[in-house]
């Protein structure tokens, strides 16, 4: 009996041994992956950032202009751009970003455009995805973005949706991710973000340009939105494989325990039964 419940512990230590060795190498790849996802994220910023700012500025100076794209309108359609990651074993990043855009649509005609295989996956079986790009977040281009960006851009200028938002997961540390959702258009109010405003004079217009740049502004806004969530995604499944590794060895070291008190009772069991036997030769 004894013996039988200490092959089955064995066998046990080596297959959790086995999947400790996973987790390990997809923590170690997971940390490796969030260094270059920082860096990009940090190089991407200051180009965006000065293009929001002249979008504001513009805007601000500009308040009369009918562009399409700061005119409100009565919304009938809403296009959500949802940016999930490509695998799971990642905590409930991709669950987390999921919850909080169906949340957003409920009671709304809801548009999707999925990022991320388990976006498009979860979309698509609801069946109001209208575009899906998975496999995209890792080498994520400008070329990419683009062809993102010009379909959420011609639906909206088409008028088959009413207003754009994404939703992602911002990164603020390696053991923190949050889900968060952004309105990207139509642009209302974006002047008062800026507290100091330099005249600047724009030709041919400040339509055309403002016209030009916000295409840009969207690809933008998907770019480093698209950025941030693959920095969390590798975050968050660092910190799960790290979780998921830790738990490995802890019942790694409780089946050790009961292998040693299985394999004591198999020997006091020998011991006893070789004692009885020479006693009864003994008799």
């Amino acid at each position: 009996m004894a013996g039988g419940s200490m092959k089955d512990i064995k066998r046990r230590i080596k297959s959790i041994e086995s999947t400790g060795q996973i987790t390990k190498a997809m923590e170690l790849v997971a940390s490796s992956k969030l260094r270059h996802a920082k860096e990009r994220a940090l190089a991407a910023a200051p180009f965006f950032d000065e293009l929001y700012k002249t979008i504001c500025d513009i805007s601000s100076y500009n308040t009369d202009f009918s562009s399409i794209y700061v005119q409100p309108r009565e919304v009938k359609n809403s296009l959500f751009i949802i940016i999930a990651g490509d695998r799971g074993l990642a905590g409930g990043y991709n669950s987390n970003v999921i919850k909080l855009a169906n949340k957003a649509m409920s009671g709304k005609n809801a548009k999707v455009i999925a990022i991320g295989k388990k976006a498009v996956d979860h979309y698509e079986k609801a069946g109001i995805m209208v575009a899906g790009f998975a496999g995209v977040a890792e080498d994520i281009d400008h070329l990419r973005v683009e062809k993102i960006s010009r379909v959420a851009i011609d639906m909206y200028k088409s008028g088959e949706v009413d207003e754009v938002f994404i939703y992602y997961t911002q990164f603020i540390s390696a053991l923190s991710q949050e889900p968060l959702a952004l309105k990207v258009l139509p642009l209302t109010d974006i002047s008062d973000n800026i507290a100091q405003k330099v005249y600047v004079e724009y030709e041919p217009s400040p339509e055309e340009v403002f016209d030009t740049i916000v295409p840009y502004y969207v690809s933008g806004i998907i770019y480093g939105a698209v950025v941030e969530s693959y920095a969390s995604e590798q975050g968050a499944r660092r910190t799960a494989m790290e979780s998921a590794n830790d738990n490995a060895k802890d019942m790694i070291d409780k089946l050790s325990l009961s292998y040693n008190r299985a394999r004591q009772a198999a020997i006091t069991q020998e011991i006893s039964e070789i004692v009885s036997g020479a006693g009864a030769a003994a008799g």
